[in-house]
């Protein structure tokens, strides 16, 4: 293991892939080793929870999922070996936990079906952006619902996820949910549900942010004289060392960036013409405006 620079906390991983998994409950005896988990689709999102849960050891047994594509279900059941059905009703018969993996714009006709089938323990959980809770208690009933938003990087296993949990959720299903999510990275909870809205405009579309800030960055290298893929690999290695400084740190953001800029140098001459451009001020802008949007978003999508 590689030694932090003076300053910057505690040992960090610095290959990227020393992250992976980091996040997981490995190292407890994980409600995920008893409880059975169906998932409603088998897309991109489920398919790497289903691959951060068997990377925990969950008895591939205890998992299945259903998609109405025979493809679909062919691939997921070879890459994961567990069971899949053409019929969510047929995938939901005995589990525990019912994960709902759909498109957005499918979700309301998928739960309307689904509820008739729905035992009043089984919890569950949606990964659908934009759907709130009282969208999906009006389509499945009074059923304890976690609602939670991962992001893309949730595909390598290194997401960061927002969750909550409407009052018929029990501590144990908390549990659970937790777990689940932590299997693609970082889980945190929030106490109100209009938070998730921030959540999304933090997390969920937080990545477009940093590739935004890359290809700027990328272009201005070029600008400078540097070949393009030169100035690229220097941004993305910049970017993903920067972040493993910032996550294996003891400080916040703002000191690592003042121990970084050294008075009169050329750091501190770049900073300050990012805040002479109104940069901090943007990003709350930016940031106010993808909140919004999911408000309006959540309201569409619950008719």
């Amino acid at each position: 293991m590689h030694k932090a620079p003076p300053g910057y906390g505690s040992a960090l991983p610095f290959l990227a892939l020393a992250t992976m998994g980091s996040h997981n409950f490995a190292h407890k005896d994980p409600f995920m080793s008893k409880i059975r988990i169906a998932f409603i689709g088998a897309g991109n999102m489920a398919a790497s929870l289903i691959g951060g849960l068997r990377a925990q050891g969950v008895d591939a047994a205890l998992i299945c999922a259903s998609a109405p594509g025979a493809e679909t279900r062919e691939r997921i059941a070879k890459d994961h070996g567990i069971k899949v059905f053409a019929d969510n009703a047929d995938a939901i018969n005995g589990a525990d936990v019912v994960v709902l993996a759909v498109k957005p714009q499918m979700m309301k006709s998928v739960c309307q079906a689904l509820k008739s089938n729905l035992e009043p323990h089984q919890l569950i959980v949606s990964v659908a952006a934009g759907i709130t809770c009282a969208s999906l208690t009006q389509w499945l009933g009074e059923q304890p619902v976690v609602r939670c938003m991962p992001n893309t990087p949730s595909l390598l296993r290194q997401g960061a996820s927002g969750l909550y949990a409407t009052d018929k959720v029990t501590a144990e299903q908390r549990d659970q949910a937790e777990q689940l999510l932590s299997a693609v990275g970082l889980a945190v909870w929030v106490e109100q549900e209009k938070h998730m809205n921030a959540v999304t405009a933090v997390s969920g579309s937080g990545p477009a942010y940093f590739f935004l800030m890359m290809e700027a960055m990328t272009a201005a290298g070029v600008k400078l004289g540097l070949p393009k893929d030169v100035a690229e690999k220097l941004t993305l290695q910049t970017a993903l060392g920067s972040a493993l400084i910032a996550t294996g740190s003891d400080v916040d953001a703002g000191e690592l960036r003042r121990r970084v800029a050294s008075p009169g140098g050329t750091t501190e001459a770049a900073i300050k013409a990012f805040q002479a451009g109104g940069f901090e001020a943007l990003v709350k802008t930016a940031l106010t405006a993808a909140d919004h949007r999911a408000a309006e978003l959540a309201e569409q999508l619950g008719k």
